[in-house]
């Protein structure tokens, strides 16, 4: 289909307003299925080459501050050079290439490597592709639907319990990363703990974790409102290879309960970032249940882990959570980004972070029906088609192949 004709309002002698054609513009033809092959093919070329020799650049650029925008011209090009987009991949593999980081090389031992794979990488083209925005369900019914899918698909895989699939009355989603996923969940609890004790007391709540947990809740309690001398990092020991210990949180609760403060949540997590320590969950949970603390587990690295039937001890008293979360992203090699959340009960998160507008395009089709609208689940409405890639992964790969590729890392770490 063409572009719409474009026209301009002008003014006659009378003043009054009228439609008058524009001069016809030489537009791009941005959407050509010709360009887009021979172009398309370029680019797999040149990843496939980068796979291919990935290990022959150093993983960290010998470079310094500047150095990119010293290469690149100040301003955007008026008008494109001839064969544009070619001279364009030329200039990735020259400089762009040479001055990266490489996450994906064999020798990327920083951070938590992002464990990407062919299928997810072309899952994340294709999803581009299409560039659907599944913040509704009329916005997108099959990418709505596909994410419902693969959640709970990926739920059972990691050997989640069923109260958190929506298959068991929970439900999960995709979202970017574990902060975006904490703050959902800290806002949810919130909301839920102050329509009982009343929005005059947000002042008294308290947010507890380990000094080992991400620096991502602490961001999200911030955002919150929560207050800066209410967040409690609990320390832990090397003789409880850092976890956080069930006595400690029992007193720090007790202390703050006699103090007139009001227990809000509590972040528990499966593989830390500094030390890969696994809190104990159904300690935790206990030492919390008599004061309706919402439990949130971060298993953002170690969760992928969970595919293996070995490693679900890890997480036994899972059942007494409120929300958990990992990241496909990290170790299940689904390319960035792609963080996996579940709920027990959806409709507290929805009660916090639901708005009613009229723009939001609905369809006569879910009248009647329990649709998901995403974009009630989380903070953006603007939202990436990542089931798609996702359930690619999951399709090709398939539960076994991801447990294998989970126990041959592990076997390479026990060598070490």
């Amino acid at each position: 289909m063409a572009p719409p004709h474009h026209a301009v309002y002008g003014a006659n002698q009378n003043g009054s307003v009228e439609l008058a054609a524009q001069e016809k513009l030489q537009r791009p033809d941005v959407l050509n299925a010709d360009d887009f092959r021979r172009q398309g093919k370029q680019v797999i070329e040149l990843i496939a080459d980068y796979y291919g020799g990935i290990s022959d650049y150093p993983v960290h650029p010998n470079v310094t501050p500047g150095f990119l925008r010293k290469l690149l011209p100040t301003e955007a090009p008026a008008c494109p050079e001839p064969d544009a987009f070619t001279s364009a991949l030329q200039d990735v593999r020259e400089i762009i290439l040479p001055g990266l980081t490489h996450w994906q090389s064999p020798r990327h031992m920083a951070h938590f490597p992002a464990s990407s794979s062919t299928v997810g990488a072309l899952g994340e083209a294709l999803a581009a592709g299409i560039n659907v925005n599944p913040f509704t369900w009329a916005a997108s019914p099959a990418g709505t639907e596909l994410e419902m899918v693969v959640v709970d698909w990926l739920g059972k895989a990691l050997h989640l319990p069923n109260s958190l699939l929506f298959a068991g009355g929970g439900g999960g989603t995709l979202l970017a990363t574990t902060g975006e996923d904490i703050l959902c969940a800290v806002v949810a609890a919130r909301d839920q703990k102050l329509e009982q004790i009343g929005v005059g007391r947000i002042g008294d709540l308290v947010v507890y974790c380990s000094d080992q947990t991400h620096f991502a809740l602490v961001k999200s309690a911030r955002i919150a409102g929560i207050r800066r001398e209410h967040f409690r990092e609990i320390r832990t020991c090397h003789a409880n290879m850092f976890a956080l210990s069930p006595v400690d949180l029992h007193a720090a609760i007790k202390a703050d309960v006699e103090a007139g403060l009001v227990p809000l949540f509590l972040c528990a997590t499966v593989g830390t970032t500094k030390t890969a320590a696994v809190d104990p969950i159904g300690e935790l949970c206990a030492v919390v249940a008599a004061h309706d603390v919402w439990v949130h587990v971060d298993a953002a690295y170690a969760g992928s882990a969970l595919v293996c039937p070995e490693f679900r001890h890890v997480i036994d008293g899972v059942e007494a959570v409120d929300s958990f979360s990992m990241n496909a992203h990290k170790w299940l090699l689904v390319s960035n980004d792609c963080c996996a959340m579940w709920v027990k009960k959806p409709r507290t998160l929805i009660a916090a972070l639901a708005v009613e507008q009229e723009v939001i395009m609905k369809d006569r089709a879910s009248e009647g029906h329990d649709v998901v609208d995403y974009m009630d689940w989380n903070i953006n409405l603007t939202r990436r088609f990542r089931a798609l890639k996702l359930w690619l992964v999951l399709r090709c790969y398939g539960t076994d192949g991801l447990r294998d590729h989970i126990r041959s890392h592990v076997r390479i770490a026990q060598g070490f």
